[in-house]
């Protein structure tokens, strides 16, 4: 297979509340009757210049008040999956956050049915398959996140797993014990982010304490040589988002990004785009990105494709993780 078209991924870190592009945001708004505090579409792109992870956070959190009916997290699925299938995405394990539209009066049966709908209706048009990951807040008590899990049970058989997400620093994943305990019992696949601005040491309390099955981020445990030992020993997939890492100043540069020491380790890293309406790229963007960046050769992006089929959540359809590993060996990587 030519590199006429993108190389075969799966992504596995992707907020869909940040895939909300601008031009989408003002429909949204027009049809909610909602004013935003920008003129114009690229008054808004304008706007998408972050110091750090909260001042993003802050723009994130209030261009969700244009996302208010099924139709509106529906409409914004599919257009997700419409640039994904264009970024050779053949798989997709998409996080929602509840708590940030329950937290505006929008019923968290609404946001799941619209996004759960377009995933399948939308997917199976694109030939992607997927799953919904619902997030906690870690900035919000551990409290809202068990309310909001006993909420979306009626919901279960369509979602995937539970994760950790909003600002790290300050919030160690220990406190959400007990909904990861209730997730594990209902059989929810589990992950978590960690080590992106927080420490390695939050990177093991979320294998320890919550029990995640893969670390979401974890560029920071590379200063810890026994994490590091773990992490490979274990293969604990790591999501990693380059372009996302940059605009939040975890890492200074491209071509500071520890991606290829993460791979020269033997970590099973992966690599994925977080937030591309505000960070400037989806899953193949990423890819190009570190290629044009970083000393990675072909034979290196087919591993982190390859990596991305194994570190998803496939296990109830192997003979699909089979095929898409088969495409990803006969990609012509050049």
């Amino acid at each position: 297979m030519p590199r006429t078209s993108p190389l075969p991924k799966a992504e596995l870190h992707l907020h869909i509340e940040g895939t909300l592009e601008p031009e989408l945001a003002f429909t949204l708004a027009a049809r909610n009757g909602i004013a935003l505090p920008y003129p114009t579409t690229q008054a808004l792109r304008q706007a998408y210049s972050f110091t750090d992870l909260q001042s993003f956070l802050d723009l994130y959190y209030a261009l969700m008040a244009v996302l208010r009916t099924e139709r509106d997290f529906a409409d914004l699925m599919a257009a997700y999956l419409e640039r994904a299938a264009e970024q050779g995405v053949r798989h997709a394990e998409i996080f929602f956050d509840p708590q940030a539209h329950t937290a505006r009066g929008v019923p968290i049966g609404t946001v799941i049915d619209g996004l759960a709908g377009a995933l399948e209706k939308e997917g199976g048009r694109h030939g992607i398959s997927g799953g919904l990951i619902m997030c906690f807040l870690r900035d919000e008590p551990a409290e809202s996140a068990l309310e909001t899990f006993e909420a979306a049970r009626p919901y279960f058989g369509v979602i995937t797993g539970i994760g950790l997400d909003s600002a790290e620093v300050g919030h160690p994943p220990a406190a959400f014990r007990e909904v990861y305990e209730r997730a594990a019992a209902a059989g929810l696949r589990r992950v978590a982010h960690a080590g992106e601005e927080g420490p390695p040491a939050y990177v093991r309390e979320a294998l320890d304490v919550l029990g995640v099955e893969r670390i979401d981020h974890g560029i920071r445990s590379l200063e810890d040589p026994e994490l590091v030992a773990r992490l490979v020993r274990e293969q604990v997939p790591l999501t990693v988002c380059p372009l996302s890492n940059v605009r939040l100043r975890c890492v200074s540069s491209l071509a500071a990004h520890p991606l290829p020491r993460m791979l020269a380790e033997g970590l099973r890293v992966t690599v994925n785009s977080d937030d591309p309406a505000y960070f400037g790229g989806y899953a193949d963007d990423n890819f190009a990105a570190v290629r044009a960046a970083l000393p990675l050769t072909g034979e290196d992006e087919r591993t982190l494709a390859r990596n991305s089929f194994l570190a998803a959540f496939l296990d109830h359809d192997e003979p699909r993780r089979a095929r898409l590993l088969a495409e990803v060996e006969a990609y012509d990587v050049g």
